[in-house]
């Protein structure tokens, strides 16, 4: 599981309803204004609590490191990046009392389209009274880490993706959109096709908020 929680976050349900912070997480890339228009990025992996894990590219290098979260602020050494629609970002750089430099960033879009298929999938058929789940741990390329249930029996490994579709054993689920899409499995010589949605993260707002 390793492979997993390097990306997840944890936010407060608090924090997430007045600051909407899951809004900084992504990978952000723009330019510094002025300073010949150098190219700048800032890619934020997760936030837990009031540390961030970040990545900061400038000059031709990475830096990787825990940054500070302050409300709708996220400060990295002497950068503070934040964000009010989720789509740009203004990042504000001091050096010293020297002066200060400012760059605008836009969120990139997720690297490819089988980032939709990340997460828990479940749901049942009344057709043929069967239910599914399928947990996409990890995706990495043609290959991702999954778990499926299927009549009860729980299978764990390394499935094929290929577009909007995972396939591992005996079983695929596709998405189209992301949040609905459909397992299908095979027993024998007898196919089933279960709707599912995706279910919204554990440690997300959107499930917390209804004990909250």
């Amino acid at each position: 599981m390793a492979i997993v929680s390097s990306s997840t976050s944890q936010i407060s349900p608090a924090n997430e309803r007045l600051y909407h912070q899951s809004a900084l997480i992504g990978d952000w890339k723009g330019n510094w204004v002025g300073n010949g228009n150098q190219p700048v990025g800032f890619k934020v992996v997760n936030i837990r609590g009031a540390r961030a894990q970040v990545e900061y590219t400038h000059n031709g290098h990475t830096e990787r490191g825990f940054a500070e979260v302050q409300g709708t602020l996220i400060t990295f050494g002497g950068v503070t990046v934040g964000t009010k629609d989720g789509k740009n970002m203004v990042m504000l750089f001091s050096f010293g009392g020297a002066g200060k430099q400012t760059a605008n960033l836009e969120k990139q879009a997720p690297p490819a389209s089988d980032s939709r298929l990340m997460g828990s999938w479940g749901g049942y058929s009344s057709d043929n009274g069967k239910s599914a789940s399928f947990k996409v741990l990890a995706v990495n390329g043609k290959e991702a880490q999954v778990s499926v249930t299927t009549d009860g029996v729980t299978r764990q490994g390394t499935g094929y993706v290929y577009k909007n579709v995972i396939m591992f054993g005996q079983a695929q689920i596709a998405t189209d959109d992301g949040q609905n899409g459909k397992i299908i499995y095979q027993v024998g010589t007898k196919s089933f096709v279960v709707p599912v949605t995706k279910y919204p993260p554990a440690d997300s707002s959107s499930s917390v908020d209804r004990t909250a």
